[in-house]
C-alpha cells in the first residue's frame, strides 16, 4: 500500500510544478508561512506537539482519532505533507511500523524525534515484565514467544518488533512528561529562534500532567486494594494500571496490539479468572469492536463498559468527545473506571479545569 501511495503522492507532487516546496524546505516552513512545519504519527504525540510548539508550528497528525497505529497506512496526501516537514515527531518504542515505508516513499529528510527517548525504558520493560493476567507462566512464557514471531510482521505487513516492552507509555502521566521534554528539546534544535517557547510551553504543560497524576492517585487511593481489577480489550494499560496500583487481572486480545485474535482456551480461563476474583467490569478501548466484550460480560455478570464510555487508549477522541486531548481522554478513563467500579470521583483541580 505504501508503494501504490509513494506513487501516487509523486504524481500529484509533479502536478505542482514549482510552486511545491523542496522536502522539508530550506527554511523549514511550508509556503513560506514562517512556522515549523511538523508532522506527528499519533494523536497523542500529536498533541503534545501541539501543546509544545504552540502558534510557533505548523501541525499535520497522521493518525485520526480512533485510529490505531497497529495498523496504518499514509494517505498520499499524508505522504506529501511528510515530504514538505522540517521535523517527524514520532511515539517509538516500536509502536509505529509504518514509519520507515512512509520516510522512504515521502523523501522526508528532516529531523526525527522520537518521544520515547525521553522515557525510561529500563523501567518501562521492568514493568511490562511484572506479568499479570490470567495466563498462566508456562502459557504465558510459550505466547510470549508466538507473540514476537507475530510482531515481527503484523496483518498490515508492517513491522511491529515490540520485543519486551509494552510500547504505549503515554498511558502513564509520568512517562508522559518525558515524551514532552523530549518533543520540545526536538523541536528547540530544529528551531533554535524558538528553544525558549518551546521549553517554557513543555514545563508549564509538564506541570498540569503532575497535577492530573496527582489527582488520578487521589481517586484511586480510596478504592480498596482489592476492588482494584481491571479487565480490558488488549493490554494497552500496563503504565496506568502500574501507577495507581491496580492489578492486571487480563484482557480479551492477548497481546499488545489491538488485532490480536485469542483462543477460546485463553478467553475460558479469563471468563474463570473474572467469576473467580469477582471483576465488576470490562473495559474496551475505542479502537476495538465490543462485541467479544459483551458476550464475555454475559457469561460472567460483570458490567460491560463500551460505546461512548469506552476507553480511549491507542488514540484520542474526536472533536467534541471530551477525550480529544491527551489531558481530557485520562480524565475520562479515570472517571470511566471509578463510576464502573462504584466509586465517586472529586472535581479536577482548577488549573486542570479551565
Amino acid at each position: 500500500m505504501l508503494a501504490a501511495a509513494s506513487t501516487a503522492a509523486a504524481a500529484a507532487l509533479a502536478l505542482t510544478g514549482c510552486s511545491a516546496p523542496a522536502p522539508g524546505g530550506s527554511s523549514g516552513t511550508p509556503g513560506g508561512s514562517g512556522k515549523l512545519a511538523v508532522v506527528a504519527t499519533t494523536t497523542q504525540v500529536g498533541d503534545f506537539a501541539a501543546e509544545v510548539g504552540g502558534d510557533d508550528i505548523q501541525l499535520t497528525t497522521l493518525l485520526a482519532p480512533g485510529a490505531s497505529a497497529h495498523h496504518f497506512d499514509p494517505s498520499p496526501e499524508q505522504l506529501l505533507a511528510l515530504g514538505r516537514a522540517a521535523v517527524l515527531v514520532q511515539s517509538g518504542a516500536g509502536l509505529e511500523g509504518f514509519v520507515d515505508g512512509a520516510v522512504s516513499a515521502s523523501g522526508f529528510d528532516g529531523a526525527l524525534v522520537t518521544a520515547a527517548d525521553g522515557v525510561d525504558l529500563a523501567a518501562a520493560e521492568a514493568i511490562t515484565a511484572e506479568g499479570g493476567g490470567y495466563v498462566d507462566e508456562e502459557d504465558h512464557d510459550e505466547h510470549a514467544d508466538d507473540a514476537d514471531h507475530e510482531h515481527t510482521e503484523g496483518e498490515d505487513g508492517h513491522d511491529h518488533d515490540h520485543g519486551a516492552l509494552n510500547p504505549h507509555l503515554w498511558t502513564s502521566t509520568a512517562f508522559a512528561q518525558g515524551m514532552v521534554t523530549e518533543i520540545a528539546d526536538g523541536l528547540a534544535k530544529a528551531d533554535p529562534s524558538h528553544a525558549d517557547a518551546y521549553r517554557q510551553r513543555a514545563q508549564a504543560y509538564n506541570a498540569k500532567l503532575g497535577s492530573l497524576n496527582t489527582w488520578i492517585a487521589a481517586q484511586y487511593a480510596r478504592v480498596p486494594e482489592q476492588d482494584r481489577l481491571f479487565v480490558s480489550g488488549h493490554d494497552a494499560m500496563r503504565y496506568y494500571l502500574h501507577d495507581y496500583d491496580i492489578q492486571f487481572v487480563g484482557s480479551l486480545l492477548p497481546s499488545f496490539e489491538d488485532n490480536a485474535e485469542p483462543s477460546a482456551a485463553q478467553i475460558d480461563a479469563l471468563i474463570a479468572a473474572i467469576k473467580e476474583r469477582g471483576v465488576k467490569a470490562i473495559f474496551t478501548e475505542s479502537s476495538i469492536s465490543p462485541k467479544l466484550a459483551q458476550t464475555v460480560a454475559t457469561e460472567t455478570g460483570a458490567t460491560w463498559v463500551s460505546g461512548e464510555e469506552a476507553l480511549y487508549v491507542d488514540a484520542l477522541g474526536p472533536k467534541g468527545s471530551g477525550a480529544d486531548t491527551y489531558l481530557g481522554a485520562t480524565e475520562h478513563n479515570t472517571r470511566t473506571i471509578l463510576t464502573a467500579w462504584g466509586y465517586p470521583v472529586d472535581p479536577l483541580p482548577a488549573d486542570l479545569s479551565k
